[in-house]
C-alpha cells in the first residue's frame, strides 16, 4: 500500500518558514528541508505562502558595499551635472548680456 501523507499544522509551517528565513544566509533550502525532514517542495510552497519579510536577514555586507559604491557614483555624476548646468547658465547669462548690448540701436 502507499505511504500515508504527513500532515503539518499551520503553526509548524509558519515556524518552519521563519526558521528557514533566519538560516537562509547560512544554509541552502535543501539543507534546511533535510534537517527538518520535510520535502523540499513543501518548504518552497510554504515559503511562498507564509513568508514574512520582517524575518529576512539584513542584506549581506557585499551587497551593502555595492549599493554604497553605486550611491557614491551617482552622487558624483549628480555633482558633475550640477556643475555643467551652472556653467551653461553662466554662459547663457553672458550671451543674453551680449545680445542686449549689441541689439541697441546706435545713435
Amino acid at each position: 500500500m502507499g505511504e500515508r501523507r504527513q500532515r503539518y499544522s499551520e503553526e509548524f509551517k509558519r515556524q518552519t518558514v521563519k526558521f528557514a528565513q533566519e538560516q537562509k544566509q547560512k544554509k541552502t533550502m535543501r539543507d534546511i528541508a533535510q534537517e527538518l525532514d520535510i520535502p523540499l517542495s513543501c518548504l518552497h510552497q510554504w515559503m511562498t505562502q507564509y513568508r514574512e519579510f520582517d524575518n529576512e536577514p539584513l542584506a549581506s555586507e557585499e551587497r551593502i558595499r555595492k549599493l554604497e559604491q553605486q550611491l557614491r557614483d551617482q552622487e558624483r555624476q549628480l555633482r558633475e551635472k550640477d556643475r555643467k548646468l551652472a556653467d551653461t547658465q553662466e554662459e547663457l547669462a553672458i550671451v543674453k548680456k551680449a545680445v542686449h548690448i549689441f541689439s541697441k540701436p546706435r545713435p
